[in-house]
């Protein structure tokens, strides 16, 4: 069937954008072929967010895209409150679009008399009445399974391997700023020609606070591509580029997919120690943080691809095979 013709089926495909990246969303809407659905957003004197569908959606199938970056309260809240509009609006089927799931660090008990957050958050998304949720790059797979309703997990790494693969290296080696980012970088390093891959060790001594220690596989010489999901206060990064350094590496690539770039993350990221550092734009970078290495790349259409799918009933896993 023809996506013109499936779009005009009872015009049941409605996408809105929240406020945290309305560009990434103009991008998705154009790449589906439509238009954002209009959507009243304001706030009350005291802060409190008013949501108010501007067309009628009953029996719609409604995707809302919004990703949970800082302000993440803000953000987080405010997707649940435009789900509850939309419920009530009487939508067919209301999928939450998260190109960045808030709270996942916080993805199981590692200790006693600790929240797991990134559960909470997956049942107050159910609870205000999401029917699916797809989501890009989770920090752990895992969170997948908090969820009793469909979840779609797709990847940003296929843009950033096209990119790279642009580049033409010789002698790459993917490398895991940590020990529980392995397989990410297998799967990473295996789409880059089976390049072979290095691990960095370290030992985390509180939360966003990294000590490297040790480098397993063989830098030097080589151009070393650094792959995580995301780059926060960029410690981990530095600290691992660091050592590429000292162990003889002639280049060093940062790729993530989500750039919160929270404290010191853009004067680290710029501090000399890599050629280039490459993200997507799940997270709006705003100006003030945007510096001479930095490249983005969208993923606006391997999102709407995947919203295609998902209205059209056919696989989306099957874009990543």
């Amino acid at each position: 069937m023809e996506k013109n013709q499936l779009l005009s089926d009872s015009n049941r495909l409605r996408l809105f954008s929240g406020s945290a990246n309305v560009p990434l969303a103009q991008e998705v809407s154009r790449y589906l072929g439509i238009d954002l659905a209009p959507m009243i957003r304001k706030r009350f004197a005291d802060g409190e967010l008013y949501v108010q569908i501007q067309e009628s959606i009953r029996g719609a199938d409604v995707y809302l895209l919004q990703p949970c970056c800082n302000p993440v309260n803000d953000h987080l809240m405010e997707l649940m409150i435009v789900i509850d509009a939309c419920r009530r609006a009487s939508a067919r089927q209301i999928t939450a679009v998260i190109p960045y799931y808030g709270y996942a660090r916080a993805d199981r008990k590692t200790a006693g008399r600790e929240s797991i957050t990134a559960k909470l958050v997956a049942n107050l998304f159910v609870q205000a009445g999401a029917n699916r949720v797809l989501a890009m790059d989770l920090h752990s797979a895992q969170i997948q399974g908090y969820f009793d309703i469909p979840f779609d997990h797709v990847y940003g790494s296929p843009v950033i391997l096209e990119y790279l693969a642009s580049k033409n290296f010789r002698d790459i080696v993917v490398v895991s700023p940590d020990v529980g980012g392995v397989a990410r970088a297998r799967a990473f390093a295996k789409k880059l020609d089976d390049a072979p891959l290095a691990i960095i060790d370290k030992r985390r001594q509180d939360h966003n606070v990294a000590e490297v220690m040790n480098l397993i596989g063989n830098v030097r010489g080589k151009t070393a591509v650094l792959v995580d999901d995301m780059i926060d206060t960029a410690g981990t990064l530095t600290e691992g580029a660091r050592l590429l350094r000292q162990e003889g590496a002639r280049q060093i690539y940062a790729c993530a997919t989500h750039a919160v770039f929270s404290g010191d993350a853009v004067s680290r990221l710029q501090s000399g120690l890599f050629e280039e550092v490459i993200v997507t734009n799940t997270i709006p970078i705003p100006e003030k943080k945007q510096f001479p290495q930095l490249t983005v790349l969208s993923v606006a259409n391997l999102i709407g691809e995947a919203i295609w799918r998902i209205h059209e009933e056919s696989s989306v896993s099957s874009m990543f095979r």
